[in-house]
């Protein structure tokens, strides 16, 4: 098989999305449109792939970093001249190149795998993605001769009444043989009023050269570009549809899929169900017989099997196999809890590490910290691990148990199997199996409020 490469065209300013953000950085599903575009055509076994930057192109450049190529187009003068950009790019390669628009993030691998092989196997010099569109308005629209070959693409505003019943319309990606591309590159001129050189010169040189061009129909969809906040969210549709429509097929419950967010990089095991609200986003992997409950938001996280999380928050944390969170609980960044641990409603848990079987009930915060196996946490309790400038360790041993509104004042150490009474403030290691009372001794004045009359009828 041919040597096969991408070319994607980024430079353009945008106007329509009026943001500060280059256009093509803004994400669909969690992921930025030209990463879609870029992860497709490594996904499709390309060789090597440019991206043509323009606008703000130091943010764009920066953003891609070393995963592929780029090339400068100073001023934005058509497509063709975007193309003419890389030809330090292409001069040395042979084979084929196809030209993707950075704005559409929906194109497949799939489908560039096949336009390599079609166009490979057609022996086309050039190839046009195309598709029909329900409503082709505005669109270039693909005329053929009554062989079916491609015969012309002609825009909108110049075409006949006949050609505008035409639904098969140009998607503005192509694929070319590299040197053929090159050569007619050089043949074109911005001889029209916007003053630009536009790629479809290119079609119309090669078919006058007596060239092969094809047409290779896929889905519209797949070429949905994105040029406004409204075009975005819709891209964004989309994608989220297909991203759910893969998960349902591997195997993954989503009740109720239109009020469910899950983005593309998120991975799910199989019997895992997913309830309305839920928020799962980043680099999420979540294992096999899972329940994520309703208004529940994952990010970044490592999920094990058959973990329970009801109307939670977790982020960039590990939830080991068989445990429950929630409701109500917050997993802050760098936290690991074990296996068959409960940490349950209006739990905060901060950069810390939980061990298997501990139960962490309700209205607590563990931040800084290592608990052991097997522990409990009565109701109230707070590691104080911050004095106002530095952070300090809490460590509870395994099978510790920690009476209810007990403050441990870290650094601190309780030890295997001790406990705390409830009520208490511990500002001194415990040894293991020791009883640790931090309360002041109880003052009662008796007939206070009569004498302070204060006494409320």
């Amino acid at each position: 098989m041919k040597a096969c490469y991408g070319l994607i065209l980024a430079a353009g300013e945008g106007k329509r999305m009026k943001s500060k953000l280059p256009k093509v950085l803004h994400k669909v599903c969690g992921k930025s449109m030209i990463d879609y575009i870029i992860d497709a055509v490594k996904g499709a076994n390309a060789k090597d792939t440019v991206v043509v930057v323009g606008h703000k192109a130091d943010i764009v450049k920066g953003h891609l970093g070393n995963k592929v190529s780029t090339a400068f187009q100073d001023k934005q003068l058509g497509t063709g001249h975007a193309v003419m950009c890389c030809e330090e790019f292409l001069k040395d390669k042979d084979g084929i190149v196809i030209v993707l628009a950075g704005d559409g993030p929906l194109i497949t691998k799939e489908t560039i795998s096949k336009v390599f092989e079609y166009h490979i196997e057609s022996g086309s010099s050039a190839t046009i993605l195309t598709a029909d569109a329900i409503d082709p308005t505005g669109l270039g629209r693909i005329v053929r001769n009554e062989n079916g070959e491609i015969e012309k693409i002609v825009e909108h505003k110049d075409a006949t009444e006949k050609e505008r019943e035409i639904t098969e319309v140009n998607s503005s990606n192509y694929c070319f043989e590299i040197k053929e591309l090159i050569s007619a590159l050089r043949k074109i001129n911005n001889n029209n009023a916007q003053g630009e050189y536009y790629l479809t010169d290119v079609i119309e040189i090669l078919k006058g050269e007596g060239k092969k061009v094809s047409a290779y129909k896929t889905s519209f969809k797949e070429f949905m570009a994105v040029n406004s906040r409204d075009q975005l969210a819709t891209a964004s549709a989309a994608m989220k549809e297909r991203i759910l429509e893969k998960l349902m097929a591997d195997g993954v419950t989503i009740i109720d899929p239109l009020s469910t967010y899950i983005e593309s990089d998120v991975t799910i095991g199989s019997d895992t169900i997913v309830y309305p609200g839920a928020f799962i986003e980043g680099n999420t992997t979540i294992g096999e017989d899972c329940i994520i409950g309703h208004n529940t938001r994952i990010v970044d996280a490592k999920i094990g099997n058959g973990v329970e999380v009801q109307s939670s928050v977790i982020i960039s944390s590990e939830v080991k196999d068989s445990t429950k969170i929630g409701p109500f609980a917050y997993i802050r960044p760098d936290s690991v809890i074990g296996e068959n641990v409960k940490i349950g409603d209006f739990v905060e848990i901060k950069k810390s590490t939980i061990g298997n079987g501990t139960k962490i009930s309700h209205l607590t915060y563990v931040g800084d910290s290592e608990v052991g196996e097997g522990c409990n946490f009565g109701c109230g309790t707070v590691t104080v691990n911050y004095d106002g400038k530095n952070k300090y360790k809490t460590i509870v041993k395994d099978n510790a148990f920690i009476g209810c509104n007990t403050n441990l004042v870290a650094p601190v150490t309780i030890g295997e199997n001790a406990y705390t009474a409830a009520g208490s403030t511990i500002t001194k290691d415990v040894p293991d199996g020791a009883l640790a009372i931090g309360r002041s001794k109880d003052v009662i004045k008796k007939g206070w409020v009569q004498k302070r009359g204060i006494k409320k009828k």
